[in-house]
């Protein structure tokens, strides 16, 4: 079996400053951001109204995207916090940057 080479990227998205935290992961970042701000990414950025992205960090496979994806959803809630004030401390929506 051939290995994918695309690359994705993994994303927090939340409803305020130290708001609700979500991780996802996708190939196409402007899409997927879109789809959560209409109501349409998840039900659970739906439900708490998720709707600003505050980091984003690209992964040039794949299959690392994935396993990145799912090590920073196990992470500690200061962790996450950590990671997004590192290059986002005013928890701006990052949206319009990536359009």
């Amino acid at each position: 079996m051939e290995r994918e080479t695309r690359g994705g990227w993994v994303y927090i998205m939340t409803n305020r400053y130290r708001g609700t935290l979500y991780v996802g992961s996708t190939t196409d970042l402007a899409a997927r951001i879109f789809a959560h701000r209409e109501g349409r990414g998840s039900e659970f950025c739906a439900e708490h109204g998720l709707t600003r992205l505050v980091w984003a960090e690209y992964v040039p496979d794949i299959v690392e995207t994935k396993h990145h994806e799912r090590r920073v959803k196990r992470w500690h809630r200061d962790w996450k916090i950590a990671l997004i004030e590192k290059t986002n401390p005013n928890w701006d929506d990052l949206f319009d940057q990536i359009i």
